[in-house]
């Protein structure tokens, strides 16, 4: 698979982590740019207290009290890992890649594919429970 596309109109110094993100859903330009900012909205929606950020060199991270999940776009994915993800119940089989892991697990999301925005929200909210639960006994 191709690695991820920077975005490349943009300087990342003087650009929010928000206005990045922007940037790459923009010069994206086709169905995984329409995914990414997909998925962003619905991430928001589960949980309005998200920060986006900016890592690893062009990498959207979406975060609270830890990090939930990274938006990454390849050729033929948008791949959005979990770095806690084999701790998070996952009933509805919605992840379906990096599956042999001790820690992350990602949901690869193909040209065409459907989300169940309802499980996928649901899945972002026990994220977020799990890193706020970190530290505590």
């Amino acid at each position: 698979m191709a690695k991820s596309m920077k975005a490349t109109n943009v300087d990342e110094g003087s650009q929010s982590p928000s206005e990045l993100i922007d940037a790459r859903i923009r010069d994206l330009g086709d169905w995984r740019g329409a995914m990414l900012a997909r998925v962003r909205s619905l991430i928001k929606q589960a949980d309005p207290d998200v920060v986006e950020e900016w890592k690893w060199r062009g990498v959207p991270v979406w975060s609270h009290a830890g990090i939930i999940c990274t938006g990454e776009t390849y050729k033929a994915a948008v791949k959005l890992t979990f770095l806690r993800g084999a701790a998070l119940p996952d009933p509805k089989g919605l992840f379906n890649a990096s599956l042999d892991g001790n820690t992350r697990r990602a949901i690869d999301i193909h040209e065409g594919d459907e989300i169940d925005e309802k499980a996928f929200k649901a899945l972002i909210g026990v994220a977020v429970k799990l890193n706020m639960m970190k530290g505590k006994k």
